[in-house]
């Protein structure tokens, strides 16, 4: 069965945390060579993977006991550079807290600049990054981590005192509204997925500051790095991210259109249409399949390509499958993850991989259509896929624009503009000079 992001079915495990701290963090005691040994390893595999980069955090890195943030894993598990902690599930058994992976956590410091001195607001609280900020911004800076959730203030405020970060501020707060009693902020980092940018956060940033913050497009999450520019935000950075989706006011599920019973399903956001009767039987029906002539290597990332497709594709969704629809020839194996998808009316086309080499070092892009206008739309995903590739692999990138809602259309420039509640986001896709 499909995982629905908005309703999970199975058990919540269940986290008693003041009962089983004490005899936790014991075992995981910081003091331990164990514990020393596995965060210096830590460090220099996100040195070594560009993840760190400057000495400030490389520093905070080094300092910060991880695993007293995280007592109820594993300590290989704690310091794993791609290991997310679950702290908290809901009673679906659907993640509501955790302590993020440390390289994303590496990536959004690093893009979030912080200096000594400043104040930052951290919207989504866990403890381990307030902890990190807070060496970042030294005995002079201010630290307020917010979460909407008693347990997690809990939790991280108790955290925090035990590994001596007890002057950070830990708020029970929705942060729709942000925090206007503490501030401006010179830095607001958001570590929870945010579908839109609430007027709040723009109004309590300082006039040069930042906000980093994994907004949602299109089903797609970027960690934006934001500064304002002329009465909007302008990106300056943006990295691959994944995160816990924000609750309270500011929560924005994604939609599920079921094509096979609860084994093969389209996760569309936005407000697109689908007819998911006529998806169901173009899935079913003969497919059509367009090689592209584009290869990637084995470990070259291509998230630009699939930002690129969500920019570009005016139909655009995830195709998602279980193992067994998978098994039984109903997708591919890149629907596993959320194969990104070209929707046009009762047809659609996915994109897929192939090995062109024995050794499986690199690959392919295969496109694969499905319904009466397969064709033409695995046609189009594949002149898209070439476009990318003549025009902005291995370029600048997108840039990503956020203007108040309102803002009329001739006053925004080209691209993909995505309405949301609050804002207005604008994706382009400048070319190298």
């Amino acid at each position: 069965m499909i995982s629905d992001p908005s309703a999970r079915t199975a058990e919540a495990s269940k986290v008693d945390w003041k009962s089983d701290r004490v005899n936790t963090l014991r075992d995981n005691d910081t003091t331990t060579p164990d514990a020393a040994a596995l965060r210096t390893a830590m460090v220099e595999q996100l040195r070594s993977e560009g993840e760190l980069r400057t000495d400030p955090v490389i520093r905070a890195f080094a300092t910060v006991p991880r695993e007293l943030f995280a007592p109820e894993a594993p300590l290989e598990q704690v310091y794993d550079r791609d290991d997310v902690v679950i702290t908290k599930r809901d009673e679906n058994g659907l993640a509501v807290s955790s302590v993020s992976a440390p390289r994303i956590q590496a990536s959004m410091l690093e893009q979030a600049e912080v200096r000594p001195g400043m104040r930052v607001l951290e919207i989504g609280s866990g403890g381990y990054n307030a902890a990190l900020i807070a060496e970042l911004v030294g005995p002079d800076g201010e630290v307020t981590t917010v979460d909407i959730d008693q347990f997690v203030v809990d939790r991280a405020r108790a955290c925090l005192a035990e590994a001596g970060y007890d002057r950070v501020r830990v708020l029970l707060v929705d942060a729709e509204g942000g925090v206007p009693e503490h501030a401006p902020f010179d830095r607001i980092i958001v570590t929870a997925g945010a579908w839109d940018i609430p007027p709040a956060w723009i109004d309590q940033l300082a006039p040069d500051g930042v906000l980093v913050v994994p907004l949602r497009m299109r089903g797609l999450t970027r960690s934006v790095a934001f500064v304002r520019e002329q009465g909007r935000l302008v990106s300056r950075g943006y990295e691959l991210c994944g995160f816990v989706p924000i609750q309270g006011s500011g929560a924005n599920a994604e939609r599920l259109v079921l094509l096979h019973g609860e084994d093969v399903a389209l996760r569309l956001d936005g407000d697109q249409a689908a007819d998911a009767d006529a998806l169901s039987a173009a899935l079913t029906s003969e497919r059509v399949v367009r090689p592209s002539g584009v290869e990637v290597g084995g470990f070259e990332p291509f998230d630009e390509l699939d930002l690129y497709l969500a920019t570009e594709l005016d139909g655009f969704g995830l195709l998602v499958a279980t193992p067994a629809a998978i098994e039984a020839g109903l997708a591919e194996r890149s629907a596993r993850m959320g194969a990104k998808t070209a929707l046009d009316g009762v047809s659609f086309a996915y994109r897929a991989s192939q090995a062109t080499t024995k050794e499986r070092t690199a690959f392919e892009f295969v496109v694969y259509g499905h319904g009466p206008d397969a064709d033409a739309v695995a046609f189009r995903y594949v002149e898209l896929i070439r476009e990318w590739d003549r025009t902005h692999r291995g370029g600048p990138g997108a840039r990503i624009e956020v203007h108040p809602t309102g803002t009329p259309d001739t006053e925004i420039g080209e691209g993909r503009l995505i309405d949301k509640k609050h804002t207005r986001v604008l994706i382009s896709w400048p070319t190298s000079s």
